[in-house]
């Protein structure tokens, strides 16, 4: 099953006159709370049904999340507007190339910038990585206020091969970003007001979640706290269900193994 309330309690400033994120670092707002306790009740639920059948000795449950949001610090939130940024790339690139187009295909920013860029060369990359590197101006903290940015936002770059070494791809493949931009803590780029929260990045907030394992013979209220990571979530499923987690073939790219359930 897949929960999308969290996720959005997360992010919304606030709804049904409640107010969403974290007050303060960490610790659940009203709406965040309200969602949290709705999640809980319907897993419940599905509890209670597998007790029910008597199935409860048969069946496993693992809870975890995709991702999570940043900032949990609602005070290190600035919202800056990516579009005036990337209008700003295009044109500094159309000036260096008279009678050039767009030198950005496709952008997908949220608390990190990732380009495709219709020049893959790396005289182009390193265009796009210096000059945003160079820019600075206002978005709004958490209050609609003025707050300054500098370097475009954004605390590290990945370009060009750089961006392939990063996701672990060789140079030129299509499906990785051209440019790899990881955010400052707290910036969300958007040119509203409606998010305090978003993912993409790489930031703790971000890569942090809980995974929780009920049943497979595991101890009542037992914490490991060797990291482990959610990819292994599929392996650990396949083992359980008495198949090979090496016929997947990102188990065997990856070399994930199966989480300590016991």
């Amino acid at each position: 099953m897949n929960f999308q309330s969290v996720s959005t309690a997360q992010k919304l400033p606030s709804s049904e006159g409640l107010k969403g994120g974290s007050t303060p670092k960490g610790v659940p707002g009203p709406l965040l709370q309200k969602n949290l306790d709705y999640v809980n009740t319907q897993v419940g639920a599905l509890v209670k049904e597998v007790r029910a059948k008597g199935l409860a000795s048969s069946t496993d449950i693992i809870l975890s999340a995709k991702h999570g949001q940043s900032p949990t610090d609602p005070n290190a939130l600035n919202r800056i507007d990516d579009g005036p940024l990337l209008d700003g790339l295009n044109a500094a690139w159309k000036r260096k190339h008279p009678g050039a187009g767009n030198l950005v295909a496709h952008s997908v920013d949220d608390d990190g910038m990732l380009l495709w860029l219709n020049d893959r060369s790396a005289a182009a990359t390193s265009f796009a990585k210096q000059y945003l590197l160079a820019q600075s101006g206002r978005g709004t903290d958490i209050n609609g206020k003025p707050k300054s940015f500098t370097n475009g936002g954004l605390s590290k770059v990945y370009a060009g091969k750089e961006a392939a070494a990063y996701f672990g791809v060789k140079p030129g493949d299509a499906r990785v970003p051209d440019l790899f931009g990881i955010a400052k803590y707290g910036v969300v780029y958007t040119g509203g007001t409606k998010k305090i929260a978003e993912h993409g990045g790489a930031h703790a907030d971000d890569l942090n979640v809980p995974l929780v394992i009920s049943g497979a013979g595991t101890p009542a209220g037992v914490t490991k706290s060797a990291q482990v990571e959610t990819t292994q979530i599929a392996p650990t499923i396949l083992s359980l269900l008495g198949l090979d987690p090496q016929n997947l073939q990102a188990v065997q790219k990856d070399h994930a193994q199966i989480l300590p359930v016991r």
